[in-house]
């Protein structure tokens, strides 16, 4: 069953820079992976430090696997330090 997750990422002002490269980073290979459908990053338009991603996997495994990638291990890592709070995660399901 296909997975659609919504993440939203709200870095520390003096850190969008750094946050907005990690954000395209992951993109890039994000979109590269097996089972990924869809992976598209956005910008809050009233707010630069809010990043909104919208993404399909394939299965629950799937994102799993991605969820374990050096790359995004490497986001981990920073959302002490670089983000105003945790990244909010929001799966759905399709209804329509």
């Amino acid at each position: 069953m296909k997975v659609y997750l919504t993440a939203i990422v709200k870095s520390k002002p003096e850190h969008t820079a750094d946050v907005l490269a990690l954000l395209q980073n992951m993109v890039t290979h994000s979109r590269n992976e097996a089972g990924n459908l869809q992976y598209d990053l956005h910008r809050d338009k009233a707010d630069e430090n809010t990043f909104v991603f919208y993404e399909i996997w394939q299965s629950e495994e799937i994102l799993q696997q991605h969820n374990e990638q050096p790359y995004l291990k490497d986001f981990i890592d920073i959302i002490p330090y670089k983000l105003q709070q945790p990244p909010v995660i929001i799966k759905m399901e399709l209804l329509s």
